[in-house]
């Protein structure tokens, strides 16, 4: 499923290339988008058990992938705006401590992060910013697994804080980075082994990107009676 990563790259950059014309940069603008490059550090742990026993000292961790990812954020007012963050991503899981078998198996995840942020009033050229919100964790396309079997992960919510900076860099674009700090935990099964487990999934996500402001109206005409964002 590698054409997955593919799409989105190809989805970003068709999205830029019919915004980027259509609108003039501003950094007065109601939307911004960001293409970013992503580092995804799972800081996971697992409670694993065995026939339904809690087996002491075997756990699971989960691989530190990089994807490319998409933000769209809308500024409600010049300070207030709320974020959708995306991508799609491949992970291994793998069996640690005194797990008795390593290749636990690869999953897909889609996994949003819907944001509301504190823009604090610019610092000349810098622009920093905190969010807090919640992530949805669908999981897709499990893989087998050295138990014999597939495993089986269930949706799960979790939490998000954010923190990150915008850096203009003229007519409407930003140099950015970004960080967020999610809370989430899922269960695991493997089919019939009689193995389950209660992972915390708990990631890092760190990110640096490119980011465009412009106005909606430019694209989808002028909605009257609202003023500049400022």
């Amino acid at each position: 499923m590698h054409f997955l990563n593919k799409a989105a790259v190809a989805a970003i950059m068709s999205f830029g290339a019919i915004v980027m014309p259509a609108s003039a940069g501003t950094y007065q603008g109601d939307m911004l988008v960001r293409v970013q490059g992503t580092v995804v550090a799972p800081d996971a742990s697992a409670d694993v058990s065995s026939g339904g026993v809690l087996q002491s000292g075997w756990d699971a961790d989960v691989s530190t992938e990089v994807i490319p990812t998409l933000t769209l954020t809308y500024f409600l007012t010049k300070n207030i705006a709320a974020e959708l963050f995306c991508c799609f991503a491949k992970f291994d899981a793998k069996g640690d401590g005194a797990t008795p078998v390593n290749d636990l198996g690869d999953f897909w995840v889609f996994p949003p992060i819907v944001t509301l942020q504190y823009h604090f009033d610019p610092m000349g050229r810098f622009k920093p910013y905190v969010g807090a919100g919640v992530q949805y964790m669908a999981f897709f396309g499990e893989g087998n697994s050295d138990l014999g079997q597939k495993i089986e992960l269930d949706n799960a919510f979790g939490f998000a804080l954010q923190a990150g900076f915008d850096l203009e860099v003229g007519d409407g674009w930003y140099l950015n980075a970004d960080v967020k700090k999610v809370w989430l935990d899922t269960d695991a099964s493997w089919g019939t082994s009689g193995v389950t487990a209660d992972v915390d999934v708990d990631p890092w996500i760190v990110s640096v990107g490119l980011g465009y402001r412009f106005n909606l109206s430019d694209i989808f005409g002028a909605r009257q009676g609202l003023a500049p964002l400022k």
